[in-house]
């Protein structure tokens, strides 16, 4: 089959339906059902002024979307971009509903966006953009920490979710569990240590487990493991510089980087920590010394390499330049970056896909056990952390008695309990783990794609849901 054009103005909304079709045919779920599932319970599209430095006014649209209610609270970003709309927002809110059925993650999905370019507003008006928007969400009980949690998304991060967090407690006072309404957030405001990195860690942790698999490597001409892989970054934000820092430790080489104003390349391999120095430095990944300036970002995409990781916005790959794509894997640490038509050409041509709702899920997974932590008021770690390095040391004088040879004293430093970092990596790295195995199960038995597979996993956890709440009233 051949494809011409590019396929970018089809709605993501409908794209993750067409996929969800898809997997639902391997389902024997009641129709009526399923529909029930793909529907989006809600969406709310409001408009509010906010006054600028200058003391003029501007007019600002925002919108909510909660997909499922069949967990609560829902959860899902909020993004600030000037080219988002109604059917991105749905789209984006099915995505973490799937997300985190297969993930095992107890939320139902939702987004929320904010239309506006951020790089035209000054600090205060972004705060006084984030607190009304917030504003307008509490008033129509669409935020809170059982109803639904927003996170940071394209355009935000923590500054904005610390913005959030203090307007909703200032409006519900005395709710003892207000910090849990939002994630995201700085750490001053119990947020969770290892929760910025988490998104690209998870990409790391699901990619080394998919290249671990020898059958499958061996289908698409590698060996198997990380090691010597040569990746392609596309998108060098949180997730993406994250994600290659944590690839390169692990034995891959960053071949190429693509940002919105062009591409880096250097066959033998870029060094992460002088991209992101030279990137604050001049504003710019372009000029990088030792590494080629490409044409064009575009030029990027079409670079040789093993791994592709698109991890900015949806539409990067598409059915117009998905021919100029030389990768084995496209592992998609953004949401929906490869269109319908384009998955449908590249799994022809007998790529993997590794899919978002699984492989950039280490985010929402981050998300959850902040949530935990901000319902629970107590830090990971704390109460456990100094007995658990105390019962290792007893261990080790133990066997040191027995056996009357004596540990050398780095040795004995080293012996720590685990702090709350190391509990949130340890606890992504398990979820990744167990959920890539659930996949390629589901894959195999299946005999089809994986985003198909976690399409069916996830439909199989919110169609039983459902069914065993009934219907009310």
């Amino acid at each position: 089959m051949e494809y011409r054009g590019a396929d970018t103005s089809a709605r993501l909304n409908e794209q993750v339906d067409q996929a969800v079709i898809r997997a639902a045919a391997f389902t024997k779920h009641d129709r009526t059902l399923l529909a029930q599932v793909r529907a989006c319970n809600t969406v709310c599209e409001f408009a509010f002024p906010i006054r600028r430095d200058d003391g003029s006014v501007k007019v600002v649209k925002a919108w909510r979307a909660q997909h499922s209610d069949h967990r609560l609270p829902t959860k899902g970003g909020i993004r600030f971009s000037p080219n988002v709309d109604s059917d991105e927002i749905i789209g984006l809110a099915a995505l973490m509903t799937y997300k985190c059925a297969l993930m095992d993650v107890p939320f139902g999905g939702a987004k929320g966006a904010v239309q506006i370019d951020r790089d035209e507003f000054s600090a205060g008006e972004l705060e006084r953009i984030t607190r009304r928007y917030t504003f307008e969400l509490i008033r129509r009980n669409m935020i809170g920490p059982g109803v639904d949690v927003p996170a940071p998304d394209y355009g935000t991060g923590p500054q904005e979710m610390a913005w959030v967090a203090d307007t909703y407690r200032q409006i519900s006072r005395g709710d003892l569990d207000a910090l849990a309404c939002v994630t995201g957030k700085p750490i001053a405001l119990s947020g969770l240590r290892g929760r910025s990195e988490a998104t690209g860690l998870g990409v790391f942790y699901g990619l080394r487990e998919a290249c671990a698999q020898e059958e499958d490597m061996r289908k698409l001409g590698l060996a198997p493991g990380l090691d010597g892989k040569t990746i392609v970054i596309q998108g060098f934000g949180n997730v993406g510089a994250h994600a290659a820092a944590f690839l390169a430790q692990g034995g891959a080489r960053i071949v190429c980087v693509i940002e919105r104003d062009g591409a880096i390349f250097n066959p033998t391999g870029l060094k992460v920590a002088e991209i992101v120095e030279h990137r604050s430095r001049t504003g710019s990944i372009l000029g990088l010394p030792g590494a080629e300036t490409l044409p064009s970002a575009a030029a990027g995409l079409n670079v040789e390499c093993d791994i592709l990781v698109p991890a900015a916005l949806e539409n990067t790959v598409h059915a117009g330049n998905q021919a100029g794509i030389r990768a084995r894997i496209i592992a998609e640490a953004a949401n929906g970056p490869v269109t319908a038509l384009a998955d449908q050409a590249l799994r022809q041509r007998g790529l993997m896909i590794i899919p978002d709702i699984y492989l950039n899920a280490g985010g929402v997974t981050a998300s959850y056990l902040e949530w935990l932590k901000n319902l629970a008021h107590v830090r990971f770690g704390r109460i456990e952390q100094r007995f658990d390095q105390g019962a290792y040391h007893r261990i080790v004088e133990a066997v040191s008695g027995a056996t009357g040879h004596a540990f050398d004293a780095q040795i004995l430093s080293g012996l720590k309990g685990a702090g709350e970092t190391d509990l949130v990596r340890s606890a992504l790295e398990e979820t990744m783990a167990t959920t890539f195995a659930q996949l390629r199960a589901v894959s195999t038995q299946h005999r089809t794609d994986l985003r198909t597979a976690a399409l069916i996993i996830a439909l199989d956890k919110i169609a039983e849901s459902y069914a065993r709440m009934g219907i009310f009233p």
